[in-house]
This record gives C-alpha cells, sequence and structure tokens, in this order.
C-alpha cells in the first residue's frame, strides 16, 4: 500500500489508475486519508527532522498550479489554500530549510498570499547562526525576530529602505539550496500540480517528497 500511495506521488496519475499489483485503489486510498487524518506523514516528517543543520536557514516560496480536478471542495477555495494570482488558481508552499537544503517546516496557503504572511510563524523558535532570505522578506518584524535568535541576518534590502544593509554576498549565494528543495520536490508530480481538493491532502502529499528529500 505505502509503495502505491509513492508510485500516486511519483506519477500524479488518478488513484483508479492505480497497477493492480498494488491492490485495490479505493484500499490504498482509504489508507492514505487514514494516515493524512492521524496525521502520520507529519509525525514521519518531524521524526525526520530532528538531525538538522543548524549552520543556516533558509526560507522562500513557490506556486504550484491547481488543476480542475482540485477545485470545488467543501468551504471554498480560502480554506483550502487555494487562491487567484497571476497564473490562474494556484497554492503557495512555504518552506524552511536547512543548511544541507533539508526542509524543516512546511506551509501552504493560497497563491495570493505575500510571502512575508506566514514567514515569522515558519521561523519563531529556530535558532541558527544564519538567516537567508531574498528581498521579499526584507521586512523590521521578520529581520528583528531572526536578531534575538542571535541569528545573522542576510537579506537584501528593497530600494525603498532609507537605510540599505550591506550583505555579504558570498554567502547569500547559498540560498539557492531552497530554490533546489522546490525543484527535487516538484519532480514528484502530484506535488507540481495539485490535484487534492483538499489542503491536508496535498499538504501531506508535499510531506512525503519532503521525507524522501531527507531520504536521499
Amino acid at each position: 500500500m505505502f509503495n502505491g500511495i509513492l508510485w500516486i506521488l511519483k506519477t500524479g496519475a488518478p488513484w483508479r489508475d492505480l497497477p493492480k499489483e498494488f491492490g485495490p485503489w479505493q484500499t490504498v486510498y482509504k489508507r492514505f486519508a487514514k494516515w493524512t487524518t492521524i496525521a502520520a506523514w507529519k509525525d514521519l516528517f518531524e521524526g525526520l527532522v530532528r538531525d538538522w543543520d543548524k549552520e543556516s536557514l533558509m526560507i522562500d516560496g513557490s506556486y504550484v498550479k491547481v488543476h480542475q480536478h482540485g477545485c470545488g471542495a467543501q468551504g471554498g477555495q480560502y480554506s483550502q489554500a487555494i487562491g487567484r494570482s497571476k497564473g490562474g488558481l494556484t497554492t503557495k508552499i512555504h518552506a524552511v530549510v536547512d543548511g544541507l537544503g533539508n526542509p524543516l517546516r512546511i506551509k501552504l496557503t493560497g497563491g495570493n498570499v505575500h510571502d512575508m504572511v506566514p514567514s515569522c510563524e515558519l521561523i519563531s523558535g529556530i535558532k541558527t547562526d544564519q538567516f537567508l532570505a531574498d528581498r521579499a522578506y526584507d521586512a523590521d518584524k521578520l529581520i528583528e525576530l531572526a536578531e534575538s535568535a542571535g541569528c545573522k541576518v542576510i537579506i537584501p534590502s528593497k530600494a525603498n529602505r532609507k537605510v540599505q544593509r550591506k550583505i555579504d554576498k558570498h554567502t547569500y549565494k547559498e540560498r539557492h539550496l531552497v530554490e533546489c528543495f522546490f525543484a527535487k520536490i516538484k519532480s514528484y508530480r502530484r506535488v507540481s500540480i495539485r490535484y487534492e481538493k483538499l489542503a491536508s491532502r496535498y499538504h501531506a502529499m508535499v510531506l512525503m517528497a519532503s521525507c524522501l528529500v531527507w531520504l536521499q
């Protein structure tokens, strides 16, 4: 059953197209849904996160197109982390990764939500030596939170900031690791395109892909 779920994650195929060697697709889907409900994927992910590289912390967000089959869930789009952006209906994956590019925290929002909105929540309580982010995260509230945790903040200043901060450009290049993380999880088709109507089940797919990044 677990291999069947991973097959769906990799191929992005409909559950009904699950090969027969994995068992009845209804049984595999129900097991996936049950494990999502009891937060089994979250527990698995958090078990892997315990051994993370504390040298650096990086944050970013990435858009994912919502397939037409991923729309129409009860409660409306907002409650299911779907929003309208330039690309149409999208979901945004917000991620924090460590100094090796392994994911520490994952959060979903609608595609219309700015990167800054969940940023303080995502880094709260994490202590590290350096905090790297792009210009979109240049906000006093976030910078003060990171500095209060003892982090060296490496974030380029926005053009409208009166006092431009100097940053270590060589160290800033390491921020590509968070971009690499998104590239890795989007190699799984069930992540690169959102087919799940429920945010909880799409989040489970993202967590599974994140676990596989840790295990590589």
